[in-house]
């Protein structure tokens, strides 16, 4: 019953009301059936958001905290008036008041969050990073930071990948990024300032790990790192050759001097003079130079500045000096050392000589100062002048030279360079003295300049081809050659049938066979008394100065032949000799004059000092052709004015002077 006590008040007021308490008092304020909303940003909502149930007798507005110009209310429906954007806004509210005239009723509140979508893309704090890396930095340190190299993205939950792609080929052997997601830059090799001054690369983000992802956004930086030189490397003895950047096998230096002399300049040395360079040639410290080991009696004097090695004084005996040369930067820092080996020697005092008393070289007209001149042999070469000194083969590097009789060219060492601008054509002679530094001798030569346009050697091994003429032009000018030829050969043909056609007629008929032709003068052969034997016969052994017999008839022996007149004077003619009085047989005669007849031996003489001898044999004439020649005789005196005519050596003499087709020439 107490239950039931205290219920009935309710109940009873029910009853008397007809509704619960309160019913009246709700049905009077504005509702929405949905406060909290969600709509992915760049969505363009035109369905209202939400009904709004409204009292009658009151009104709806936008309170005064409503998100600025994000929703509107048309009639008691709740639109949304923007496109969202979640890097703008992630978050819109609607403030509703529900008014009775001036008063307010009821207030309500909708949400919107804007969810985040993958539309923007990231960005570098920079477009182009300059940076200087030390060249001595080691390997694996981080020379950028990651915080001055990564991106941002305003989407909230992207995640950044990041490419280091080379721009400097080979660049991204010596650097690379900590990780896909980490973009600092680290060092991986050591870096070489001489090889690798500088590298660039580009540095890409995405913020998708897939390139092909949609939707996907890329930005790209420029990185410029410029290496600094570190004091790495020692001084350098030159020349020297590299085994890599750091290391360099330096040169060691030979020089001689004589005994007894104390030479007033510098001694030259081979392969060049002592010096070295700073082996961070972008720092280049100043060397100094100093002896520190091997110069007994201080004998040699080294300048600390230029390292010019002279001598202090003489040295009496052969004997051999090993000096250890150091070169220390002005810095102290570093330094190296080499060494300089240094032979007396006796010296003999000869003279130095050139191969050649005339050297010729050429130059380009229009060539400045400086310019090598070239070999005119062969003009892609340069001209080498180089002298030699018997008693130190091993030394050549001791010689120097020098242009004594000309201002416009100088040596270099071997090579002679212009001093001036050599416009002018023309031909120039300079002098050049070879001085050997260490026996004071001296040599001189001549060279032979010419200044003119120089022919371009051949880049295809043959003769370069000539560009001013086609192959239709070369081909005509075959074609007329051609013509040319055969009418000479037609002429020259007519001209001999018509001059020496009974000549050849009668020769083919009663001549007899040619013996082959014999250079081989063995009468006149240094260090043999003159032969005068018959021939062998033909076919059995060498042919001699001899005369060579045409008939079947024995040749008897000739006597020996008189001894050569002196030089300038005249031969005398002997007369012919009968050999057994056979019409066939052979006479000797010396003579200057060719002889009509047949069946003599004779002997030649040059008019001139030193002019050869010939041997000719003619045979005997037949009956016919002694007719043929009837007419000739008494007239050797003109025969002989006509031969003294040619000249003193036979060898100037043309194919038609031969004699008749009997003769024979030895």
């Amino acid at each position: 019953m107490g239950a039931w006590a205290q219920l009935w008040p309710p109940l009873l007021l029910v009853g008397l009301l007809g509704r619960p308490p309160g019913a009246e008092a709700q049905a009077q304020v504005c509702s929405v059936s949905k406060t909290f909303f969600e709509v992915e940003e760049n969505t363009n909502l035109t369905e209202p958001l939400v009904d709004i149930d409204v009292p009658e007798g009151q009104q709806v507005t936008l309170g005064a905290s409503s998100t600025l110009f994000a929703f509107r209310i048309v009639g008691n429906q709740l639109f949304l008036n923007v496109t969202p954007d979640y890097e703008e806004n992630a978050l819109l509210q609607a403030h509703l008041e529900c008014k009775s005239g001036d008063t307010v009723v009821t207030q309500l509140r909708v949400f919107v969050a804007v969810l985040d979508v993958n539309d923007n893309a990231p960005v570098f704090p920079f477009t182009t990073k300059e940076t200087a890396v030390e060249e001595d930095t080691k390997v694996n340190s981080t020379v950028i930071a990651e915080t001055e190299l990564e991106a941002t993205d305003k989407d909230q939950d992207d995640i950044l990948f990041y490419t280091l792609q080379e721009v400097t080929l080979g660049a991204s052997d010596f650097f690379s990024l900590a990780g896909v997601n980490r973009p600092a830059l680290r060092l991986d090799r050591s870096l070489d300032v001489y090889k690798w001054p500088n590298m660039t690369f580009r540095l890409l983000v995405r913020d998708t790990e897939e390139e092909n992802a949609e939707p996907s956004h890329t930005a790209t930086a420029t990185l410029v790192l410029t290496v600094l030189p570190a004091d790495l490397r020692p001084p350098w003895f030159l020349p020297c050759t590299f085994s890599d950047g750091y290391v360099c096998l330096e040169a060691q230096y030979h020089g001689a001097v004589p005994t007894g002399h104390k030479l007033p300049s510098p001694l030259v040395l081979r392969p060049g003079p002592i010096y070295a360079e700073d082996g961070d040639r972008a720092i280049n410290q100043r060397i100094i130079y100093s002896i520190i080991r091997g110069n007994v009696n201080d004998t040699f004097a080294l300048s600390s500045e230029s390292g010019n090695l002279t001598m202090t004084q003489s040295v009496p005996s052969p004997t051999t000096f090993l000096l250890v040369v150091k070169a220390e930067q002005a810095d102290l820092a570093r330094y190296s050392v080499t060494q300089v080996t240094v032979e007396v020697l006796a010296a003999a005092g000869s003279l130095p000589r050139f191969p050649q008393s005339l050297y010729r070289g050429t130059v380009a007209p229009g060539s400045g100062v400086g310019v090598a001149v070239r070999d005119a042999a062969a003009p892609s070469e340069v001209l080498r002048i180089q002298a030699e000194d018997p008693d130190f083969p091993d030394f050549n590097s001791a010689v120097t030279y020098r242009v004594t009789n000309h201002s416009d060219f100088r040596m270099d060492g071997e090579f002679l360079l212009t001093t001036t601008s050599l416009a002018q054509l023309g031909v120039f002679y300079a002098e050049v003295e070879a001085n050997n530094t260490v026996t004071l001798g001296t040599a001189t030569t001549v060279v032979e300049i010419q200044v003119s346009e120089q022919e371009l050697p051949s880049t295809g091994g043959g003769l370069a081809e000539d560009k001013r003429f086609s192959v239709g032009d070369m081909a005509t000018l075959g074609g007329v050659l051609g013509v040319l030829l055969l009418l000479a050969l037609l002429g020259l043909a007519v001209l001999v049938r018509k001059h020496y056609g009974q000549r050849l007629k009668c020769c083919s008929r009663s001549a007899p066979d040619r013996q082959p032709r014999d250079f081989d003068n063995q009468a006149f052969l240094d260090g043999h008394e003159d032969n005068w034997a018959p021939a062998p016969s033909p076919g059995h052994g060498p042919k001699t100065a001899e005369a060579l017999p045409t008939a079947t008839e024995p040749v008897p022996r000739e006597p020996p032949a008189p001894p050569s007149p002196a030089p300038g004077s005249r031969v005398p003619v002997s007369p012919a000799v009968p050999a057994g009085g056979s019409p066939t047989a052979v006479r000797s005669i010396l003579t200057k004059e060719r002889r009509p007849e047949g069946g003599y031996k004779a002997v030649w003489f040059g008019e001139g000092i030193g002019a050869e001898a010939n041997v000719v044999v003619n045979a005997p004439s037949t009956d016919a052709d002694r007719a043929g020649d009837s007419g000739n005789e008494g007239s050797g005196d003109e025969d002989a004015e006509a031969d003294s005519g040619r000249g003193g050596s036979p060898h100037e003499w043309s194919l038609h002077d031969e004699p008749g087709a009997g003769s024979t020439y030895i």
